[in-house]
């Protein structure tokens, strides 16, 4: 269990594609009321709830692009209903299993970031007592958001998920000069 600092976030921004076709597949997960932000409770007992669901997901869904999977470059976010699928549906299914684990919503936050290779990538950012913290399908292990060297765009607002706020920060100093490149 670490601490970590807080990204800070700026104002409403674009809600991706994916998302909003989610939430027309399942109103269910996404016509929820706005709530007072909050964040997790960072003790022992939660670490090692998010460390075993992200390595269990990490570990059950096997990866396949939209392509092969889905049949469309579009981007589909869903649950992995047959054990397939890329970035979203892993931090779609952390975010399910955490909120069925008693996990407060506003603190299961999808985020929109830009990995290593400069390519979109989502992953699920979890706002604790002790800082946010990442949980992503290409890693294990559970990061600070600012140990992933990842630059993040955009994320849901801890009070509503059908809002989303911008970032705009580059997580560490290991940030590819590629990337540092294109979007500069």
């Amino acid at each position: 269990m670490g601490t970590a600092t807080a990204a800070a976030v700026g104002g409403k921004t674009s809600i991706p594609y994916g998302w909003v076709d989610f939430c027309g597949r399942r109103p269910d997960q996404c016509e929820v009321q706005a709530l007072p932000a909050v964040d997790l409770k960072l003790t022992p007992r939660t670490w090692t709830t998010l460390d075993r669901i992200n390595r269990v997901v990490n570990g059950y869904i096997v990866p396949e692009s939209n392509l092969d999977h889905w049949g469309t470059i579009q981007d589909h976010w869903d649950y992995p209903v047959d054990g397939k699928g890329d970035c979203k549906i892993y931090a779609l299914f952390k975010r399910k299993l955490l909120l069925d684990a008693g996990f407060p919503r506003q603190a299961l936050l999808m985020t929109v970031v830009y990995d290593l290779h400069g390519e979109g990538h989502a992953i699920l950012t979890v706002k604790t007592d002790k800082g946010d913290f990442i949980l992503d399908n290409l890693v294990d292990n559970i990061r600070s958001w600012d140990a992933t060297g990842y630059y993040f765009l955009k994320r849901q607002s801890q009070q509503d998920p059908n809002i989303w706020v911008s970032i705009n920060l580059r997580g560490d100093a290991a940030f590819p000069d590629k990337l540092r490149k294109a979007i500069n």
